[in-house]
């Protein structure tokens, strides 16, 4: 039996390298069958369209508004703090703050597999 604690501020925020301005801290090498990430997006932030065809996601807003483009076609919907998406394997998404305070994200995904994702173009 273990845990683990993450405390706000101590957690390390990497930079994405991709001129997004995002952010993200890795809290998936306390995990062993799921992985799960804290992401920043700053005001006007995109993440890339993308459908993940390895594991299911969950996003939950923690601060400000997450404007997510889901399904193809893509419906565009607004998830306010608090609020929670759950995609299924093979769902195309996109994650956006359209909005003009940061937006901080906890995404979960399972199994923990990576490189499974297909991309796709993105959203205006």
């Amino acid at each position: 039996m273990g845990y683990t604690i993450f405390r706000q501020d101590e957690v390390e925020w990497i930079e994405r390298d991709d001129g997004s301005g995002r952010a993200l801290a890795s809290l998936s090498d306390a995990l062993s069958k799921s992985r799960a990430n804290i992401w920043r997006y700053p005001p006007g932030a995109v993440g890339r369209r993308h459908a993940d065809h390895g594991q299911e996601e969950v996003f939950v807003v923690l601060e400000g508004t997450l404007t997510v483009d889901l399904g193809d076609p893509p419906e565009r919907h607004e998830v306010e703090r608090g609020g929670v998406v759950v995609a299924e394997i093979g769902t195309p998404l996109q994650l956006r703050n359209a909005g003009t305070e940061e937006l901080v994200l906890l995404i979960y995904g399972a199994p923990p597999v990576t490189g499974q994702a297909e991309f796709f173009e993105s959203v205006a």
